[in-house]
């Protein structure tokens, strides 16, 4: 299928399957809506895979690696070449996204997509890295569809292999740099708004990466009514395939949870290729990077939780998932009002 058959079948979320989830929680015996967003999502859930019956035994993260060229211009504490190391210890549980995934039950599958070098990790390259955004575009337009469609087919086989929930990651750096210019150009917002510290810059070097994604915007002009040429012009790999797995998601019915700032850029390219995939995202926290309140406005999503995390990797997403998971045990397994013989708690007022 091409991407514009992908988002043409792509469906909002099934609202009647909501009504009912809504109903089971309010039938169970605790004081109405008292575990808030959780039970928000565990609705949204219903909603995407279209039962009440919510089920998210079998997890994954899906971690997008890919290097970006724009590194040369000095905008990371550290060098290309830690990509590929990083990617590597994924497959010997040695990120802390590994070993937070082998804590929680969820299964990890690093995926490259675009690094300069070959490694262990299972192969997916479009290109070895993208090109440096401040002297030119950092794909094609074809390598950024590409990438796209690489994301959307990850998504349909984890769904044919009996996932039932997916989380974002990924590895690569310089992908801060890359994310705030999307972000900035997305959102009509100036690159320092956007901009933030990523793996721990100086002030000078912060300096640095604003005027490097500031040069990139003003030599390449992306159209900001055109998500696909402004990630092929100011993005990166990791990016765009991450933008697949929502869109490929939301194609199968499969619910995506976001991680941080460059995962929730990710979700907003998406949303913009197909805006009815913006239903089948869940935000997990609220990343340190200054842009994220900001796309989680656009997105019209609420985050759980705050632990002012900035790791990436999918370690947000992670965590959240056996939060996630309490709250489906009490979905599923708290006895009801009448089971109590408790006369229901009624709506009394505002939620």
């Amino acid at each position: 299928m091409t991407l514009e058959q992908i988002i043409k079948a792509i469906e909002p979320i099934d609202r009647r399957a909501m009504e009912r989830s809504s109903k089971q929680w309010n039938s169970i015996a605790k004081p109405l809506h008292s575990l808030g967003k959780l039970e928000e999502n565990i609705i949204r859930i219903a909603g995407i895979t279209r039962t009440a019956d919510v089920k998210i035994d079998k997890k994954a993260l899906i971690a997008m690696c890919a290097d970006n060229g724009v590194v040369a211009e000095g905008v990371t504490q550290s060098g290309q070449e830690v990509t590929a190391i990083v990617a590597e210890n994924f497959l010997d549980c040695n990120t802390s996204a590994a070993i937070m995934c082998k804590k929680a039950g969820v299964d990890l599958f690093p995926i490259d997509i675009g690094m300069a070098v070959d490694t262990r990790v299972p192969d997916y390259k479009v290109a070895y890295g993208s090109k440096n955004m401040a002297r030119e575009p950092a794909m094609t337009r074809e390598e950024a569809i590409q990438s796209v469609m690489t994301g959307i087919q990850i998504a349909i086989e984890k769904k044919e292999e009996g996932y039932q929930i997916l989380a974002t990651g990924e590895m690569g750096i310089g992908n801060t740099t890359t994310s705030s210019a999307v972000a900035s150009v997305l959102l009509n917002r100036p690159v320092e708004f956007m901009t933030g510290r990523g793996a721990g810059l100086t002030s000078e070097g912060l300096n640095r990466k604003i005027q490097t994604i500031e040069k990139a915007i003003s030599l390449h002009q992306p159209d900001p009514q055109d998500a696909l040429d402004v990630l092929s012009k100011v993005g990166g790999f990791d990016l765009a395939g991450l933008a697949g797995i929502y869109l490929g998601g939301a194609y199968c019915h499969l619910p995506v949870v976001m991680d941080g700032f460059i995962s929730a850029v990710a979700a907003l390219i998406a949303a913009r290729i197909c805006p009815d995939a913006r239903e089948y995202m869940i935000a997990s926290h609220v990343s340190k990077e200054p842009g994220m309140h900001v796309i989680l406005e656009e997105l019209n999503l609420s985050a759980s939780l705050d632990c002012h995390m900035c790791l990436g990797e999918g370690t947000g997403a992670v965590a959240f998932l056996p939060v996630l998971e309490m709250a489906l045990e009490v979905y599923h397994k708290m006895s009801t009002f009448s089971e109590n013989n408790i006369e229901d708690y009624e709506e009394l007022g505002d939620r």
